[in-house]
């Protein structure tokens, strides 16, 4: 069970974060979220450990100033969350990973995702809402079982301590990871790093009962 962080802005913040180990910690370049990084300094990611995959969140931004984030931030991972084609998200996987992510409601088709199977590392379920993520609001998990693609996904929106525990009844194999974000906030982008402590060690716990079994 891979964790992500997302949603960080404060460098002491995000130190503290990356010091709690996450595989994936999201930082969001969409000027409309409240979590925007704005002119953040670039050497605020500097001190994040390699095994860490410093990911930048889009909204249907353009190939160039995609290209002049990863570069100028050293991102290895970045996460789509608008309209973005499969071609547009394929053009980027000799350079980064890519995450697709897609808004869900009960009436989700999940058969346009057929055309991303070979165009990107990973799929990212989230709420469906007009902000694009960070919501704190979360969909039906009961309808991943209409996920099909061999393709491995998050789980965002709405992730928190109190349904960490619905989180082991998600048997899919292709379950990869989860997303926290605004429900482990003191504010807008900055993490409570007791509660995320918290949800570390269960996801671990869980992850090791996952491999016993």
């Amino acid at each position: 069970m891979k964790i992500k962080v997302c949603g960080l802005i404060d460098p002491e913040n995000i130190k503290a974060v990356a010091g709690l180990g996450p595989d994936y910690m999201g930082f969001i370049s969409y000027e409309h979220s409240p979590r925007f990084i704005g002119d953040m300094s670039a050497e605020v990611l500097n001190d994040i450990p390699a095994p860490v995959y410093k990911t930048a969140v889009l909204v249907d931004e353009i190939k160039e100033n995609i290209n002049t984030l990863i570069d100028n931030y050293g991102f290895n991972a970045i996460q789509l969350h608008g309209k973005e084609s499969p071609e547009f998200a394929d053009s980027f996987r000799n350079k980064v990973t890519v995450i697709k992510a897609f808004g869900l409601d009960n009436d989700f088709d999940f058969n346009q995702l057929n055309a991303y199977a070979d165009k990107v590392d990973y799929i990212l379920f989230d709420t469906k809402t007009a902000i694009h993520g960070g919501s704190g609001q979360t969909f039906n998990w009961n309808i991943l079982d209409k996920y099909k693609l061999n393709l491995p996904f998050f789980l965002s929106g709405g992730v928190s301590l109190d349904n960490l525990e619905e989180i082991k009844k998600i048997t899919h194999p292709q379950f990869y990871g989860v997303d926290l974000n605004s429900r482990f906030e003191t504010a807008p982008g900055m993490k409570d790093i007791e509660k995320l402590k918290q949800a570390f060690n269960l996801l671990k716990q869980y992850t090791a009962h996952e491999i016993r079994s």
